[in-house]
């Protein structure tokens, strides 16, 4: 059966998950949904002016920098208001430090506050993904003499500890369910730029990977890192530690502007490159439930006008098909093999196996006597059975069984009277 194929359109929107909450952002706007233990979403809009002013955000490679701090500042700041939103039932005393921060510095306390918690997570990132694969081959320097070996080591140890760090995590039922809403986000940003609304049902069917995602980047950080690291080579231990943290905004730049390619490009080339990338998102990512897909709606509508992108995109008759609130058919999704997303070389997500989604408005399934497309059910067997359809006759069940029933007990007489005549004439 043939599958509609519509072609990815880059929509410029990108979020981030927080604690029971999505934050999605356009441009220098964005906003935070947080489901709230009453059962209730709280939503918060923001603009970032500083982005709104700096320039250095659209110059190449300087912009990768910029943003990847700037995308820190603000990620930080949507965790701390979804864990307000979490807590907002709990009166909580505020400690020593943050009296004495605002005591000293006011209003300002709050951005200081937050300013330490970004340099603490890059100190404790570079120190993990950075220092920490250096130290233990350089333990391994007496035993190994090759450079070129050793850099072979430590470039395989810190993508391992980058693979293990993200499975491990998502083991805790808090990052468990983040990684479910950070499937949600992608799943919105995927039906908008395959042209379909923006509802519960059409976002079920998108696919959760995307090319533009953050494990994605950091993937590509430790990946370039690797090969920047292998190919500068220092006698000096020190000053082979220097070079590396010298590098980070270099590795970070180059990083940006691949992943930035990588959600524009249709090139071969470029999606061969992101293939690692989106397996990576297998393990970051979750399918989520029904209130999460509401959760991050609610974040996107509040700062992007998906209706007018489709319609200036794909058109307005384009834009407008829609397979979800109205049908009548349910979609029963199930997060298995038969299931797994697949991203294949027409720029296009799709799910394989029977019984999903087949990208043209309809469900099928290889088992006999089910929907197949036409306005009919079929079946193998009995296909030349005299059996009364209510719907087709406008029987009543009843009716219908009993109509059955007659037919049936009319070929078993006509039967036996043929067997009858057959023995008759034999005798004779």
């Amino acid at each position: 059966m043939s599958r509609k194929k519509t072609k990815q359109r880059y929509c410029g929107i990108g979020g981030q998950a927080v604690l029971d909450g999505i934050m999605m952002r356009n441009g220098a706007d964005f906003a935070i949904a947080v489901r709230k233990p009453d059962g209730t979403i709280a939503l918060e809009k923001k603009t970032d002016k500083k982005k709104k002013k700096n320039r250095l955000s659209e110059i190449p490679f300087i912009r990768g920098v910029v943003n990847f701090i700037d995308s820190l500042v603000v990620g930080f700041t949507s965790l701390n208001f979804s864990a307000e939103v979490g807590m907002e039932d709990d009166e909580e005393e505020p400690g020593r430090f943050e009296l004495f921060l605002k005591k000293h510095f006011g209003d300002r306390a709050n951005d200081i506050i937050m300013t330490c918690t970004v340099i603490a997570a890059v100190i404790l990132a570079v120190a993990v993904f950075i220092l920490l694969p250096y130290g233990l081959s350089a333990l391994l320097s007496q035993l190994i003499r090759s450079k070129m070996i050793l850099s072979i080591f430590e470039g395989v140890l810190r993508l391992a500890i980058f693979i293990a760090y993200v499975a491990l995590i998502g083991l805790m039922d808090d990052i468990d369910r983040m990684y479910m809403y950070h499937g949600a986000e992608h799943k919105c940003i995927n039906c908008i730029e395959r042209g379909k609304p923006l509802t519960v049902p059409n976002v079920r069917r998108s696919s959760r990977l995307h090319p533009r995602c953050g494990t994605s980047f950091m993937l590509y950080v430790m990946v370039i890192s690797c090969v920047l690291f292998f190919f500068i080579q220092v006698s000096n231990p020190l000053l082979k530690l220097v070079y590396r943290l010298l590098l980070i905004p270099v590795i970070a730049a180059v990083s940006y502007e691949l992943i930035r390619l990588a959600g524009r490009s249709s090139n071969p080339i470029v999606k061969l490159l992101n293939l690692p990338g989106l397996g990576m998102q297998k393990l970051s990512t979750r399918e989520p439930e029904d209130s999460m897909i509401e959760v991050a709606i609610q974040a996107v509508e509040a700062v992007f006008d998906w209706r007018a992108y489709q319609e200036a995109t794909f058109g307005p008759q384009e834009a407008q098909e829609e397979d979800g609130e109205d049908s009548e058919y349910d979609y029963d999704y199930d997060d298995d093999d038969a299931y797994d997303d697949v991203y294949d070389e027409d720029e296009e997500y799709y799910e394989e196996g029977d019984g999903v989604y087949n990208g043209d408005d309809e469900y099928y399934e290889e088992d006999d006597g089910v929907y197949n497309g036409d306005d009919e059910y079929s079946e193998e067997d009995d296909a030349c059975d005299d059996v009364y359809d209510d719907q087709a006759y406008g029987l009543e069940p009843e009716k219908a069984r009993e109509a059955s029933k007659d037919s049936e007990k009319i070929r078993s007489e006509e039967e036996a009277g043929r067997e009858i005549e057959e023995l008759l004439e034999n005798d004779l």
